[in-house]
């Protein structure tokens, strides 16, 4: 395409080429608008245009081994359909490449950190934590696959009220007292959890001693928890250790030598309003305590002298007004960030819905649905496939009844069974495994060939997907191959007696199964040899 129009209009040589997938298939499989882009400037009818150029492009002997004569379309687009044999050749390339297919080697690798879940350990981990842990370890993934170094990080913010509010409940059931009882703490934690905590406590008049076997008793449930749901983490990083190492108060001095601070009414204030806050913020109160952004300004800091040039942080939606401050604070502190770092992934609510009705309390932690209850319910695959299948910032209800149902609207069980039924092809075939030299030529009616053009948008849709930090999209697009595999599936016997047709659509099956698992694999489910 480049050489066609430096042919035709040298001054334009460096004009970007788009390439695109049409939406409609019957459109081909590529479409450039570039005729559009040039004819006002070349001085030429967009259709007149695109006909010297696509004449031009028929005329490389290499592009005629790949594609039909290109087609022009509408006001002077440019449609290019590739001919089945190269369109069949992604059957022989995901054989080849196996589990590799869909991965890439970057050519600048990063160093990339992930931080997700960070929950307090005031109580067992909610379903929100739940849609943080399916989405950050599938992003992790995600970034991995492309050849970057990432690195996966827990945020323990275990310093604080909310801490000392865990405490105060524990002495206060150790003492025999029960929530709304006289004596009970403000707003202390009522979860069964708290009486469990208790109960390993012989002494629990002493504060300190009680806090730190309540933080350890529960970073030690919680990882259970996410062991439980297939999820690791490289570094668990303490929210006391930036107050213990002295990072809180040495970044406080290091904004107000920025000169971006500023005294009043007792406090002191940082003039995030220069960075695009709506207005500016309390950095130290004027009691002498640091507002809650403080503590993530310096954390930042840290992460941005470990040496990772891209972070993504998963949180929830609540997070929103720390976005703005986080970044501004690392201005002012004069650090070379790039814009938009760190990225955030702002995740919304779950409703959790059972037998129609939406379900709130948890029996073991009180107030709400745990991730546990959720794995329980429907096992780990249905929970890790159900968090990712939405855009993150979307609200999710989670309907417990559909994701144990073995039916089409179950999505992760749709996906399952389209690679359980080709393990079921294979077994029944009972030949071994798909040669290498497979003639795919027999291949030639259209649900074979949309199967085909599906399987090769697979790496496209995994880069995106790891550059946008969405794993939802390989959600959709499993659920979308998953979908044509069953069409192809009920409509055409596999197993004919034709060897040479046998042999094409067994290699077909093949690419499909090792396309489903590789997805699956990159969110965290199962690929089941049977259902």
């Amino acid at each position: 395409m480049r050489e066609a129009v430096a042919s035709l209009a040298p001054d334009q040589a460096s004009t970007p080429i788009i390439l695109e997938r049409p939406k409609q298939a019957e459109h081909g499989d590529f479409s450039t608008p570039v005729a559009l882009q040039l004819a006002k400037t070349v001085k030429r009818n967009p259709r007149e245009l695109a006909k010297s150029l696509a004449d031009a492009i028929a005329g490389s002997a290499s592009i005629a081994k790949l594609v039909e004569k290109p087609e022009i379309a509408g006001p002077g687009f440019i449609n290019f359909r590739l001919k089945s044999s190269s369109r069949l050749e992604v059957i022989r390339r995901i054989l080849a490449e196996g589990k590799s297919f869909g991965t890439a080697k970057a050519a600048h690798a990063e160093s990339v950190q992930v931080e997700f879940v960070s929950a307090n350990p005031t109580g067992p981990l909610h379903v929100g934590h739940g849609r943080q842990a399916a989405l950050g370890d599938a992003i992790a993934a995600l970034v991995e696959s492309q050849g970057h170094k990432v690195t996966r990080e827990f945020y323990y913010n275990d310093a604080g009220a909310q801490i000392d509010k865990l405490a105060g409940s524990v002495q206060a059931r150790s003492r025999g007292l029960r929530p709304g009882q006289p004596g009970w703490p403000e707003e202390g934690y009522a979860g069964e959890y708290v009486e469990d905590i208790a109960r390993e406590i012989a002494d629990s008049s002493d504060r300190d001693a009680v806090r730190r076997h309540a933080v350890a008793y529960l970073r030690r449930e919680q990882d259970l928890d996410l062991q439980a749901f297939g999820v690791r983490f490289d570094v668990y990083y303490l929210e006391s250790s930036l107050y213990a190492e002295g990072k809180v108060d040495e970044a406080v001095k290091a904004l107000v030598a920025s000169g971006k601070t500023y005294e009043k009414d007792g406090a002191l204030w940082l003039r995030t309003a220069d960075y695009g806050d709506d207005k500016d913020r309390v950095v130290r109160k004027s009691d002498g305590s640091y507002t809650y952004f403080v503590p993530d300004v310096a954390y930042h800091v840290t992460k941005w002298r470990r040496g990772f040039r891209r972070v993504i942080n998963v949180q929830g939606t609540d997070h929103h007004s720390t976005v703005t401050r986080v970044r501004a604070g690392l201005q002012a502190l004069g650090l070379d960030i790039p814009p938009g770092w760190p990225e955030y992934v702002l995740h919304n609510l779950v409703k959790v819905v059972r037998g129609g009705a939406e379900v709130k309390i948890s029996k073991r932690a009180g107030a709400y649905v745990t991730l546990h209850d959720l794995i329980d319910w429907v096992g780990r695959d249905a929970v890790r496939f159900f968090l990712v299948s939405r855009k993150a910032d979307s609200e999710f209800v989670f309907d417990v009844d559909l994701a144990r149902s073995q039916s089409d609207e179950n999505p992760v069980y749709y996906v399952q069974y389209a690679h359980a039924r080709v393990c079921s092809v294979f077994a029944q075939w009972g030949g071994g495994s798909t040669p290498a030299g497979v003639d795919l030529s027999p291949l030639q009616n259209p649900k074979e060939l949309a199967l085909t053009r599906t399987l090769a948008d697979y790496p496209e849709t995994v880069a995106k997907a790891a550059r946008d930090a969405a794993p939802h999209d390989i959600a959709f697009y499993l659920r979308a191959l998953a979908g044509e595999f069953h069409s192809y599936y009920n409509a055409e016997r596999i197993l004919v007696d034709d060897e040479a047709l046998r042999t094409a659509r067994l290699a077909l099956c093949a690419a499909v199964r090792q396309t489903l698992a590789n997805g699956l694999s990159l969110i965290g489910v199962s690929a089941p040899e049977k259902m």
